[in-house]
């Protein structure tokens, strides 16, 4: 969950930022991904407050969940667990199921997207929200952590 929220800074949307990640069953990252807008599509062209441009927003940002499985090397995804920050909307969930994922382990519950719960379960993919942390740190001084996700 650590390079979850790695990846979740790279994110340009100031109000939701999240990040995933594609694990194997060595447990060896396959891929990782965040929110943002396709490649090619500046992000300039949009604005990523919610007050005026929410909608266009929505319209063309992929999902982390998305990204991080379209990223992937010429490694498959399927039979991998993905980790991600928030619970994967329905449209993801989609694109989870068909990718042969097995495994989706969330930090955070969405109930705007209750409707994927029910489609993960249908296809027999094991999910669960971690448990509850106050703040991952990564240590590069002993003196000064820096804090990288807070709950």
């Amino acid at each position: 969950m650590r390079i979850v929220s790695l990846a979740a800074e790279r994110s340009k949307d100031p109000s939701t930022q999240v990040g995933a990640c594609v694990v194997n069953n060595d447990k060896i990252i396959v891929s990782i991904g965040y929110n943002g807008m396709p490649i090619g599509c500046p992000d300039s062209k949009l604005s990523w407050e919610k007050k005026g441009g929410l909608e266009d927003r929505l319209l063309y940002v992929c999902h982390a969940e998305m990204n991080a499985i379209i990223n992937k090397s010429s490694t498959s995804v399927k039979g991998c667990t993905l980790y991600v920050g928030l619970l994967p909307c329905e449209e993801c969930a989609k694109v989870i199921i068909r990718s042969g994922i097995t495994e989706v382990v969330y930090m955070k519950y969405h109930k705007k997207y209750k409707g994927s719960l029910p489609m993960l379960k249908d296809a027999n993919i094991k999910h669960w929200k971690y448990p509850e942390i106050e703040e991952f740190n990564v240590y590069f001084d002993e003196d000064r952590p820096k804090v990288l996700y807070k709950m």
